[in-house]
């Protein structure tokens, strides 16, 4: 399975009326506290708050299906407002990028909690975490420094089940947070990220103790499952349908079977 953040790492290089970000987007982004503070200020009159609501919605389906590179015009298209009005909550594309990436992941890390908080049997915590996951579509919006796959170091041994190192090195595939070479990336971003990675591997390991995931699953593979089998098609049922039956056939993959 291969995940391709390029688009993430072209969230920024248009602005409207097609200048580039890197001017004066970046001031304002400068002046918003790197953005963050920007879409999450003083309460909101009604109308401004109705129009912030269906951007954030229309930008979580339209990044859902085209990926981090799809413009900001077709954001304000979707929730059916200008596109200045998606400018002036997100003073440029990486603020709103960030925004949507930290909610899927605060998502995905609130689904892990819940089954396992929930399921007392390994393997049902696990793929009640799967199906959920994938029914709500959050893996095509994971940001790639949780998605990325890097290499661990040998000496590491094999126990993915542990909240990835900082740093890669040559080796066995794992997957490793890397903040430095991942763009857009924050210190909240990581944070996130590594809350994301304990639960996870929190559920990973319980299902390998009772022997019921191969021992050769990692954290990453899970992750990577939830990202590829939430396909994205235009017709509700029919990507319903895709999506379960790839889940079922990655969930048969992921089990342990008797020697």
């Amino acid at each position: 399975m291969h995940i391709q953040d390029s688009h993430w790492s072209t969230a920024s290089t248009i602005a409207p009326g097609g200048g580039s970000m890197g001017g004066a987007m970046g001031s304002a982004m400068s002046a918003a506290g790197n953005g963050r503070d920007a879409s999450r200020s003083a309460p909101l009159r009604v109308d401004a708050q109705r129009n912030l609501e269906h951007v954030l919605r229309a930008a979580r389906e339209v990044f859902g299906e085209l990926g981090y590179g799809a413009p900001m015009e077709d954001v304000a298209r979707r929730a059916r407002v200008g596109v200045g009005t998606v400018y002036r909550r997100f003073p440029s594309k990486d603020v709103l990028v960030r925004r949507i990436a930290e909610e899927e992941t605060s998502r995905l890390t609130d689904q892990a909690r819940a089954a396992l908080g929930q399921e007392d049997e390994p393997w049902s915590a696990l793929s009640r975490f799967l199906r959920t996951s994938v029914a709500s579509g959050a893996g095509r919006l994971l940001p790639p420094q949780v998605l990325r796959v890097g290499v661990a170091d040998e000496a590491d041994g094999y126990d993915e089940a542990r909240v990835p190192q900082q740093r890669t090195t040559p080796g066995s595939g794992e997957l490793r947070l890397v903040p430095e070479e991942a763009p857009l990336v924050s210190a909240d971003d990581d944070a996130g990220a590594a809350a994301l990675l304990e639960v996870v591997g929190r559920l990973v390991e319980r299902a390998r103790a009772a022997g019921e995931l191969r021992t050769d699953v990692s954290v990453s593979d899970v992750l990577l499952v939830i990202a590829t089998a939430a396909p994205s098609l235009p017709d509700a049922a029919q990507q319903a349908a895709a999506s379960a039956r790839l889940l079922d056939i990655l969930l048969e993959g992921l089990r342990s079977r008797p020697v």
